[in-house]
């Protein structure tokens, strides 16, 4: 199996600070960490296959967060994008989101909190993108809804408005570190591979490609800056492309039972 070179994966990991450290801790959504040392420790992706992703939205039917790993899936949205979204950013007639900002995580001087997490704009103009909705997200996010008011409903006075999709019982925003949990939970009831909640991206973009997507359409979806980049961390899919490429190739032009005799005639 091909994995993407460091250069175009370490350009993809918005989590890489200028220390080298991560500086969003979704399940080390990066996919390289640099030490001090100035090494870099790689972590490849384990996207799941189309059995594999299944048996998730199985498992995850009637779940809590259903309508989380749902869309995680169907999108390839980062961590911090799907705990940033709110209401306001989907529009259910067309069926599309807009990815318009992320949850990160900021220092701060408190020596009894290290951090605090905050709204930013996502790291590149081109993370910020109208996102198709599969159907079945998007009935997901329809019924999530409606157990969401209902929440709403019985927190009363606690409830704190801040129209996020996923977010507590009393509406604040979710940690990333929570978010981790319950999917290491979910895949454990499935039983499925200990992947990464990131995974979930590669996972999305391997699917599509291997459906025979055009890269340039799963670019768009993911938000990178350049089809290059897109082209080198899936490049472990195009060996499986190009044999199902050739086989078309084949079919329309291979010679058929009969051809030589109507050339002669």
């Amino acid at each position: 199996m091909l994995f993407p070179p460091i250069d175009a994966l370490y350009y993809t990991c918005p989590g890489i600070a200028q220390q080298g450290l991560s500086s969003f801790p979704c399940d080390g959504g990066v996919n390289y960490a640099r030490a001090t040392t100035g090494r870099v420790r790689r972590r490849y992706p384990h996207p799941l296959i189309v059995e594999q992703a299944r048996t998730l939205l199985a498992t995850a039917r009637g779940y809590k967060w259903e309508a989380l790993f749902t869309l995680a899936l169907a999108t390839g949205m980062r961590c911090g994008e799907l705990i940033a979204l709110k209401w306001q950013d989907i529009n259910f007639k067309t069926g599309t989101l807009q990815v318009v900002r992320v949850l990160t995580r900021v220092p701060t001087k408190m020596p009894k909190r290290e951090h605090v997490y905050m709204e930013a704009e996502p790291k590149t103009q081109k993370s910020c993108c109208r996102v198709m909705i599969a159907p079945f997200a998007l009935e997901a996010l329809k019924e999530h809804r409606v157990h969401q008011l209902e929440a709403k409903l019985k927190a009363g006075a606690s409830w704190q408005e801040h129209d996020y999709v996923f977010c507590t019982l009393h509406g604040t925003h979710l940690g990333p570190n929570h978010v981790v949990e319950e999917f290491k939970l979910l895949l454990k009831q499935a039983g499925l591979p200990d992947i990464r909640f990131h995974d979930l991206r590669h996972s999305a973009a391997t699917l599509l490609l291997s459906l025979g997507i055009h890269p340039k359409v799963v670019q768009e979806l993911l938000g990178h800056t350049q089809i290059s980049i897109t082209m080198d961390v899936y490049s472990h899919v195009l060996p499986g492309m190009q044999q199902d490429a050739m086989g078309k190739l084949n079919e329309a032009l291979r010679r058929r039972e009969g051809d030589d005799k109507r050339e002669s005639s």
